[in-house]
């Protein structure tokens, strides 16, 4: 994408992780960005995939670090996925695998949470950022539930993401295990699924080719992104950027605190 490509722009959708921070720590430059955005009126959101908070929780941890992250400014794949069950399966209890609170979209969603050690069963199996609490006994029960018929839904299938101790595994792996083991087909809720940027595009009430996608993950932040008419700006400050991912972007930068320049001229 050239540079005055920018000037077409009208509003911005912002991965999080790896894009505005780095496990607690924020991308330098990332706030200032998002505050020039909202001090000039140019309309925002935050579209993640991170599932170890409720949405509540999540932004007051982006405003702890300085962001103007309201909670209607987030799309997040939880309370997607919350939103989904509660259309699909109103009423069907839901074992839930993701630590935090992110139970809490659920339960405001009025979606029935059983688990996650066993009792009773489920008829819809979701699978978040548990990390360190999808203990083997939990899977298996998963897995059981599986083989019993419920669903198997995905908030995400993410491999990996960067925190502040490098590159760490993600729910994806897991997801893929479960959908092997069990024989079935996960659905997926999150990035990259079309139907997650669509609920954006709605939600900031601009025309996709008005639109700029922010992201640190060609594959699941750019490639949906773009195909829906987006420009794809790809940044270096999360995961690995090789010249696969390079083909995938319109535009590559170290930071996205790079595009306030950028942002900046085309206004002006």
């Amino acid at each position: 994408m050239a540079t005055n490509s920018l000037s077409q722009a009208r509003g911005f959708l912002f991965d999080v992780d790896g894009v505005l921070r780095v496990g607690s720590e924020p991308i330098p430059g990332a706030g200032d960005l998002l505050d020039q955005l909202a001090t000039r009126g140019i309309p925002f959101r935050l579209l993640t995939n991170a599932t170890t908070a409720s949405r509540a929780m999540l932004a007051a941890g982006l405003r702890a670090m300085g962001f103007p992250a309201g909670e209607e400014l987030l799309i997040t794949a939880p309370m997607a996925t919350a939103a989904y069950v509660r259309r699909r399966f109103p009423g069907v209890p839901c074992y839930l695998l993701a630590k935090g609170d992110v139970a809490t979209d659920f339960h405001a969603a009025g979606v029935p949470i059983v688990g996650p050690d066993g009792a009773p069963d489920a008829g819809v199996v979701v699978i978040g950022g548990a990390e360190d609490e999808l203990t083997y006994a939990r899977l298996n029960h998963a897995y059981r539930l599986l083989l019993g018929g419920a669903k198997l839904i995905a908030m995400h299938r993410n491999t990996a993401w960067r925190t502040e101790e490098g590159m760490s595994l993600d729910s994806g792996p897991f997801v893929t295990v479960l959908a092997a083991a069990a024989g079935v087909r996960p659905t997926v809720i999150g990035k990259p699924a079309a139907a997650f940027f669509r609920q954006a595009i709605r939600d900031i009430g601009l025309p996709a080719n008005e639109l700029v996608m922010v992201g640190d993950d060609a594959r699941h932040d750019l490639v949906p992104a773009r195909r829906l008419g987006m420009l794809g700006v790809l940044v270096r400050s999360g995961k690995p950027v090789g010249p696969d991912e390079v083909a995938q972007a319109d535009l590559v930068i170290d930071s996205v605190a790079d595009l306030a320049p950028r942002v900046v001229s085309t206004r002006e």
